[in-house]
């Protein structure tokens, strides 16, 4: 099994920038792979590719677009407005049925090409919105399946399974990374780079998790 190489779900958020850095701290090469589901704010792209344009990072953005058609969402399309407080009979209307299994399963493609077998996603059951794809059950669940389906010993990584927003900022800081995270990041979900708009769900989790970090430890 090769160890010194890696795939890194991407999107140009905060989870999956983090995760990125923990990566390369790790592996001798890590490629990032991004994806193209015809989502509101192309910015998020435009982030992840010059995040790693930046530093050195080879990145690939791979088309999904028929993600958007299956499974109509806030973050697709333009006539759904974005929940602003998590509803309690449903899911919130941001989650993208399938989108976790799916990067997985094209990203676990693309890295048997390249006789890769570590792959890293910054999925976290401990701020997952009710989202039943960042669990860590799936997560295992979709591994051995992976493993079957191409008779490939992939291992998924996901180094913020078990901690919270205050300590994924707490992360990136240890990582030397803070600034990137905090000024050239997507997380928010109307959109806007770094700070975000302080309403939608994304926003108010992030910058939440960033005072309860500043207090503790920027003091």
């Amino acid at each position: 099994m090769n160890r010194d190489k890696a795939v890194v779900v991407f999107s140009g958020g905060q989870d999956s920038t983090t995760c990125l850095f923990w990566a390369k701290q790790r592996y001798k090469e890590v490629i990032a792979i991004s994806f193209d589901y015809n989502q509101k704010h192309k910015l998020e792209l435009e982030c992840a590719k010059d995040i790693c344009k930046k530093h050195g990072i080879e990145h690939h953005i791979l088309d999904l677009n028929l993600l958007n058609q299956l499974a109509p969402n806030s973050l697709t399309r333009v006539d759904i407005e974005v929940d602003k407080e998590a509803p309690k009979d449903r899911l919130p209307n941001s989650f993208v049925d399938g989108r976790n299994m799916l990067f997985l399963t094209f990203a676990a493609v693309f890295a048997k090409q390249r006789g890769i077998n570590q792959i890293i996603t910054g999925v976290s059951q401990s701020d997952y919105s009710g989202y039943p794809d960042c669990r860590d059950v799936f997560i295992k669940s979709l591994n051995v399946t992976l493993n079957l389906a191409m008779d490939y010993q992939f291992e998924i990584h996901t180094p913020l399974m078990w901690i919270n927003k205050e300590e994924t900022w707490k992360m990136a800081y240890d990582l030397g990374v803070l600034d990137i995270i905090k000024n050239e990041t997507l997380t928010c979900y109307n959109g806007i780079k770094g700070d975000g708009c302080g309403e939608c769900p994304a926003c108010k989790l992030r910058n939440k998790g960033y005072q309860d970090f500043e207090k503790k430890y920027l003091k």
